[in-house]
């Protein structure tokens, strides 16, 4: 089971985070960003680089990503396909999507956008809080945890 990041949008905290996991339970990390991103030095960190264009990141971890591996990523729609796929989604803010609640949190996506098309700004994400950075690592516990049992 491996860990997939969506990381072109990935805030670097969460990044970092990744990076400590990753070394200290020998589980690979891979992200995926169509520019390159200086990782640090480790077997069980790796870099995807594709080109540039519309969801070809997200095409990319859709197409790799095994039933049972994690996929961090904010793109709901990405959520969407790889939990079809059998895969966990994670947001850098903490919260897991699933089966249960991913068709709910597709319906408020696109009700947002089609007010954005419509001329109604919205505004961007908020700036990641300690509180949020915190929730993501005790989810990202949770499933290491549970990867290990699983070896």
């Amino acid at each position: 089971m491996k860990i997939w990041v969506d990381a072109d949008a990935c805030p670097v905290a969460i990044k970092d985070i990744l990076y400590r996991a990753a070394t200290r339970t020998e589980t690979e990390v891979t992200l995926v960003a169509n520019q390159y991103l200086k990782t640090p030095p480790s077997k069980y960190i790796a870099l995807v680089q594709v080109p540039k264009g519309f969801d070809v990141a997200d095409n990319e971890i859709v197409q790799r990503s095994e039933p049972g591996d994690l996929v961090i990523t904010s793109d709901i729609p990405l959520a969407d396909e790889v939990i079809s796929k059998g895969c966990l989604a994670l947001s850098p803010r903490g919260e897991l999507f699933s089966k249960e609640n991913i068709k709910s949190r597709l319906n408020i996506r696109d009700f947002l956008d089609t007010l954005r098309s419509s001329g109604i700004q919205s505004g961007g994400p908020s700036a990641l809080t300690a509180a949020e950075k915190q929730t993501f690592g005790n989810q990202l516990d949770r499933w290491l945890q549970k990867r290990s049992r699983l070896q």
